[in-house]
């Protein structure tokens, strides 16, 4: 193969937005669910199961003239973290960070204890994470520990 069929883009450039790289290829459509990507009307590339020296296999999306708030970062981070979300103005990457889940989440995880005083007055939940490497976070309120995989999101 020549070297320059190698360096064909197997997904369009990006001008000016987003790509959320190295998503693990089983959690890509769950992120973009989250994220509620079909309720955008930007230009949208989904890809999965693009070859990858650090994982084998991975996951991909660019979101054209879209950049994530912070709270939309850290649901990415319950989900698939590690990921890598690229900054991307004028065809260049600016901006290029690895996602991973803040100490504290405010509002976006639903507490999993019926008895929580989060679910049964109006107020925000609270969760301390406890074990960002396998997602393991606590309620502030009740103590109840949430494992990554009965995590509800908000």
């Amino acid at each position: 193969m020549s070297a320059e069929k190698k360096k064909e883009l197997q997904v369009a450039a990006l001008e000016n937005g987003t790509a959320i790289d190295h998503i693990p290829p089983s959690q890509l459509f769950k992120v973009a669910s989250l994220l509620g990507l079909e309720k955008m009307n930007n230009t949208i590339t989904i890809g999965n199961n693009f070859h990858s020296n650090k994982m084998g296999c991975k996951g991909m999306i660019k979101i054209a003239d879209k950049f994530f708030e912070e709270d939309e970062i850290n649901r990415i981070a319950m989900i698939a973290p590690n990921v890598i979300l690229n900054i991307i103005r004028d065809y260049e990457v600016v901006e290029k960070k690895t996602v991973t889940l803040p100490d504290e989440l405010i509002g976006l995880v639903k507490c999993n204890n019926p008895k929580c005083i989060t679910n049964n007055e109006p107020m925000l939940s609270r969760f301390h994470v406890i074990n960002k490497e396998k997602g393991t976070i606590k309620c502030h309120y009740c103590e109840r520990k949430i494992n990554k995989e009965d995590i509800i999101i908000r």
